[in-house]
């Protein structure tokens, strides 16, 4: 897996304009992405000691000089302050890239139930039995951040990672004891690539 050493953000590509906005964005809350054709990044935020919770909900239709393979690139950083998103979206079209540098702080990340690309993430994680349900077999655990047809997450702290799900058919993050039931009667596979720290494990 990465270390932070080895994965920096490129700073450089973000716009003055983006970081001032920075300071006028809600770090609580839905925050809806919108394509931004004349930057990098079609949602940026980057702070320094306050913690972040945010529903990133991505588009319901593509705009109007969206190219079409375009995908949704987000960044959120922050040098301290626990950081929790929710990825929503209701249509699988729409691909995104994430990209979480986060220090020294906790991240818990709620990834759509219909994700399928790659996932990068430095240190140990934990996956929920929602993402082991529905998400773990459609996840490459690969440093290939390039194919821009897969969605795609980076997570780099020294804090906990954590990986849940959000149910993209009830638009809500995943219920824990119904996901927990479903794990006990039914999925106990594991992705080979990675090592995991299971928060429930079933063997016979």
């Amino acid at each position: 897996m990465l270390t932070a050493d080895h994965y920096t953000i490129n700073s450089a590509s973000t716009s003055t304009y983006e970081k001032d906005q920075t300071s006028l964005l809600r770090l609580t809350g839905p925050r809806k992405v919108t394509y931004q054709a004349n930057s990098d990044w079609d949602c940026y935020v980057d702070v320094a000691q306050q913690p972040i919770d945010m529903d990133l909900i991505l588009p319901f239709h593509r705009a109007r000089y969206q190219p079409v393979d375009h995908r949704m690139n987000m960044f959120v950083g922050t040098e301290g302050g626990p950081v929790k998103l929710k990825v929503c979206r209701s249509l699988s079209r729409f691909k995104f890239y994430l990209e979480v540098q986060a220090s020294m702080s906790d991240v818990t990340i709620w990834l759509p139930s219909d994700f399928k690309g790659r996932i990068q993430y430095s240190g140990r994680a934990k996956f929920s039995s929602g993402f082991v349900n529905r998400i773990m077999q459609n996840v490459c655990f690969t440093d290939d951040s390039d194919a821009y047809d897969e969605d795609c997450v980076v997570v780099v702290t020294n804090g906990s990672i954590s990986f849940r799900m959000w149910d993209v058919e009830k638009c809500a993050p995943e219920n824990p004891q119904k996901e927990t039931f479903r794990r006990m009667f039914g999925c106990t596979r594991k992705a080979p690539e990675t090592t995991i720290d299971w928060d429930f494990l079933l063997e016979d």
